[in-house]
């Protein structure tokens, strides 16, 4: 698969530029106020298991569909949620710092909110081992190469900050270049679902980027938090769960909402970067 192949080393390259524009200092920042962090895990672990959860019936979802948006929703946020709050001028640090922290406690949270899900609407539960390969993968996708970027900025400075521009341009040439390829993909799964499953995925995904969004906004965080959160929370790893649907369930159907979920979220994230990009531009003014 062509997102499957390119996927890690694009991101790979583009977690690296990121490490350019990062310090210790940007951690050490997160660790002294870690409200910030103790909003996004609890909006990612409390909130959006019961968003799905009302959804998957207020749509009277079928219930291989509805365990799979519940899979989604116990799911963390990916690499690509760094990227785009890196184009969105978020904080980068503490979406690391939430995407490291909440793809460790998925190997609690994920079996038992996907083992519920399976009980309540199939009606038998299924043991669901915890995703420890795949949350390797994402630590060495994510860390390794953040931590070579920074380490590059504090030996190289000057190169690091010539770097910088040429690599966010390069993060959004990728992620248009990925979204036609995942599109062109899944256009079948796309036209066969979306008239079932679509509108409840649209929907998660924008009360989560919202919510993630205006909560802390509304407790007094940073907008630049606000937005990493938001993109932390509504950017989830449809990979890690289109991989448990297929390979621990045995289930199609059930990849179904993460697939279409991935789709949309490409083009609504990309929608509310420039939104915000734009706001934060006009406020400088």
């Amino acid at each position: 698969m062509l997102t499957n192949l390119l996927l890690p080393l694009a991101l790979g390259i583009i977690m690296l530029g990121l490490g350019l524009g990062l310090t210790l200092d940007d951690f050490r920042r997160v660790a002294r106020y870690p409200r910030a962090v103790l909003i996004g895990l609890a909006l990612q672990t409390l909130l959006l298991p019961w968003v799905a959860f009302g959804l998957a019936l207020g749509f009277g979802l079928p219930a291989e569909l509805a365990v799979g948006l519940m899979l989604l929703a116990a799911s963390p946020g990916g690499a690509t949620a760094n990227i785009y709050s890196h184009l969105a001028r978020g904080d980068v640090a503490l979406n690391i710092t939430l995407t490291a922290i909440n793809s460790l406690l998925c190997l609690l949270t994920l079996p038992v909110i996907l083992n519920l899900s399976l009980e309540y609407f199939l009606g038998a539960g299924q043991y669901v081992p915890p995703p420890t390969k795949k949350v390797v993968e994402v630590a060495v996708i994510i860390l390794l190469p953040v931590a070579l970027g920074m380490l590059l900025r504090a030996k190289a400075p000057g190169f690091a900050a010539r770097a910088e521009k040429p690599i966010r341009l390069l993060s959004v040439l990728v992620l248009a270049l990925l979204v036609v390829a995942a599109v062109a993909q899944e256009w079948k799964t796309l036209t066969t679902y979306f008239a079932i499953v679509g509108i409840a995925c649209l929907l998660f995904n924008l009360i989560s980027m919202g919510a993630g969004y205006v909560a802390p906004l509304a407790l007094r965080l940073p907008k630049k938090q606000a937005i990493a959160i938001a993109m932390e929370i509504g950017i989830h790893n449809g990979t890690l769960a289109i991989f448990i649907a297929l390979n621990v369930l045995k289930n199609s159907t059930v990849a179904v909402p993460a697939a279409v979920y991935s789709l949309l979220m490409f083009v609504t994230a990309a929608v509310f970067a420039w939104r915000v990009s734009r706001d934060k531009a006009a406020n400088t003014i």
